[in-house]
């Protein structure tokens, strides 16, 4: 079966990390396939800051997913043999409870009022939906990108939360570059004048802020080499041209891109997100990452990385393995040369699929599921 999305309300407090709390939440994801008897085909997808749960179309919800051509029935995470949940984080503006939805105080958003948000707050809360659905261990944790980091949370807190993990694009940590990437879209959207301290509206939007924080993202998430290849020097005319810009496709592209992300996401919940994979170190606390990561039990583990990703260094992804196989967890780890940089676990995937396919045709097979 496969749903649309489904909502769970946790009427609990939930304690954040950095102090503060909810009286009560909601939780978004969406599910494939069935769960079997023993609950021991589960699958669960972290995503990255912006997707919702939506991670594939379903005969519920026929529109194309985020990550459409990896899960479903016949794909690489494959529905017909594991039950698939993809979970829309804590803090988003996609269903679950985030700076834009209701302060049941105040009835108005919480915007500026939610509390400081983490990546181990991410895990908890999705460790409730697991246990709503009662699931008591994953046959598979897993995390691209942001879901990555939100997916070391979730084991270093539930150390035998998962027997098999998949971790693509991700890190340990936020290294100086990207964190001084998100701290300038950080700054560009709540320095807008109409983000008025978080108190914006549909009428008075920090369209601009957004639209530059987009931009600057943009940057982040391809190659230069991809650029270079894609688009030459090219000019555009799809644009009129602006004062010192607007001149080439490559600005026109960024552009686009742009405008279509201003009113789809939350400018509130892109600062809180962002701003949480800033604080996230796996190992603070600890004396380094294999003593952080010592108390994680898994069977397997696969790391994929991309060479021209420069927001999460394919560096990172290898200490990841590095350290999983040191703590005698059986590990692969795989650096794709792809151009398109970050992105490209959600575009190359003539490089990701057969990957990712391997992987879990392993796992049904160590599982004897059918």
């Amino acid at each position: 079966m496969s749903s649309a999305t489904r909502f769970l309300h946790v009427d609990e407090p939930l304690l954040f990390k950095r102090g503060g709390s909810l009286p009560s939440y909601t939780m978004a994801y969406e599910t494939w396939g069935e769960l079997n008897a023993d609950a021991s085909n589960a699958v669960l997808i972290l995503t990255g800051l912006s997707p919702s749960g939506h991670a594939a179309s379903s005969p519920a919800d026929p529109s194309p997913g985020w990550w459409e051509p990896m899960v479903g029935s016949g794909k690489p995470i494959n529905a017909d043999h594991f039950y698939i949940i993809s979970l829309n984080s804590l803090g988003s503006c996609k269903g679950s409870t985030g700076p834009a939805s209701t302060n049941p105080e105040t009835g108005k958003p919480y915007r500026l009022d939610f509390p400081e948000l983490s990546i181990e707050d991410i895990a908890t809360a999705a460790h409730k939906v697991i246990q709503h659905l009662g699931i008591e261990q994953l046959c598979t944790m897993v995390g691209p990108s942001m879901g990555g980091m939100s997916a070391l949370a979730y084991l270093q807190q539930n150390p035998q939360g998962a027997r098999h993990f998949l971790t693509i694009s991700s890190s340990p940590c936020s290294e100086p570059f990207s964190i001084a990437i998100r701290s300038l879209q950080r700054e560009l959207i709540v320095s807008d004048p109409a983000f008025n301290g978080g108190n914006y509206d549909d009428d008075n939007w920090p369209e601009n802020g957004m639209r530059m924080a987009r931009k600057l993202g943009m940057l982040s998430y391809r190659s230069a080499a991809e650029w270079r290849t894609r688009f030459e020097r090219k000019e555009q005319n799809y644009f009129p041209t602006e004062l010192f810009g607007m001149n080439y496709e490559v600005e026109s592209y960024l552009e686009a891109a742009a405008r279509r992300f201003i009113y789809s996401f939350d400018p509130c919940s892109y600062v809180y997100l962002s701003r949480s994979m800033d604080w996230f170190d796996v190992a603070d606390g600890y004396p380094d990452l294999a003593a952080a990561l010592a108390a994680i039990e898994l069977r397997s583990a696969r790391v994929l990385g991309v060479e021209t990703d420069i927001l999460f260094p394919v560096h990172q992804q290898r200490a990841i393995a590095d350290t999983l196989s040191a703590n005698n967890i059986q590990t692969a780890f795989t650096e794709l040369p792809s151009l398109m940089g970050h992105d490209a676990f959600l575009a190359d995937y003539k490089l990701f699929i057969p990957l990712v396919e391997d992987y879990f045709r392993q796992i049904k097979d160590e599982e004897s599921l059918p």
